[in-house]
């Protein structure tokens, strides 16, 4: 079914909990998509499950592209950080997946593959500066600057978990905690004493129906979100801002970051007085921002 190797490219998107991949086509179409619980435990079991899917789909594409959480020095070739998988950092995952250097391969930031796909074919296109947010385990970002994907000076720019919210008595309180969409779940599970700390959509559920044990929650994450749109918007002056990763296909989401943001300027007219509106929309594709990401990417590194 997918034996068209010259047409197809086969993709994954690395996340905190779970492992994306599937077939993109040269179009754009994505044939398949699976996934599996990311392994945490060490470098050789993370390599391992990725060598077993390239392995099964090797007649079956053209080239391979990751998204994957932490900063891509794409000088080096190397994986700085490795986000919540600390193990890769330094690592080169070319290498470690033993994928010949002449391969067509890729791999970008998870935060800056969403606002790719997102400027290619999504919600972004069209406009000359934007930015997207991927809430997920943390908060991934890209920014989009002059038609153009921004890096910054050492590959950087969009980390936006790290961006610190609070700091009191040496603790700090950061965006990637206080707009975690996991921690948010976990968080309202809790109060909804529900067996699973995990489902997200029996969550929403309840936030939909504007059920009182979760409705404070909700806005005052929502109301996160919206003070660090602010505050990048004071920086950057974008145009607009796709929210993305999971949740985002709950129409609640962006609605909600919306009321909050248009609360927060109500409550200080000195900013809504100077600093321009952006507009606030959900991504286009959702959860599978990061794999469309990946493989456009993949198509401007060798631009063929």
């Amino acid at each position: 079914m997918f034996m068209d190797k010259n047409n197809n490219y086969l993709v994954f998107d690395i996340g905190g909990s779970n492992i994306k991949y599937g077939l993109i086509n040269h179009s754009g179409k994505l044939l398949f998509k699976r996934h599996f619980i990311t392994p945490k435990t060490n470098l050789n079991d993370f390599a391992s499950s990725l060598k077993n899917i390239i392995q099964r789909y090797q007649n079956c594409y053209r080239g391979i592209a990751f998204s994957i959480p932490g900063t891509i020095d794409h000088q080096k070739n190397e994986i700085k950080g490795g986000g919540i998988l600390r193990f890769l950092d330094g690592q080169s995952l070319q290498k470690i997946l033993s994928i010949d250097s002449k391969a067509y391969f890729n791999v970008e930031n998870d935060g800056k593959a969403a606002a790719l796909a997102e400027k290619w074919s999504g919600n972004l296109k069209g406009y000359k500066n934007g930015v997207a947010i991927v809430l997920g385990t943390g908060v991934g970002g890209g920014i989009i600057l002059n038609n153009d994907l921004y890096f910054g000076s050492h590959f950087q720019a969009g980390e936006f978990s790290f961006m610190i919210q609070k700091f009191w008595e040496n603790q700090t309180e950061k965006y990637g905690q206080t707009c975690s969409a996991v921690l948010m779940v976990e968080q309202a599970s809790k109060l909804l004493n529900l067996p699973s700390k995990k489902n997200g959509e029996k969550v929403f559920e309840y936030i939909n129906r504007k059920d009182l044990r979760v409705q404070e929650l909700f806005e005052s994450y929502c109301t996160n979100i919206a003070i660090l749109i602010s505050n990048i918007q004071v920086i950057l002056d974008v145009e607009c801002f796709v929210i993305g990763g999971g949740i985002s296909v709950q129409p609640i989401v962006t609605k909600t970051i919306n009321n909050q943001y248009r609360l927060l300027r109500k409550n200080y007219p000195s900013l809504d007085n100077t600093i321009s509106y952006p507009k606030i929309v959900s991504s286009k594709f959702h959860n599978d921002a990061n794999l469309y990401g990946a493989f456009y990417s993949l198509l401007l590194k060798y631009d063929d």
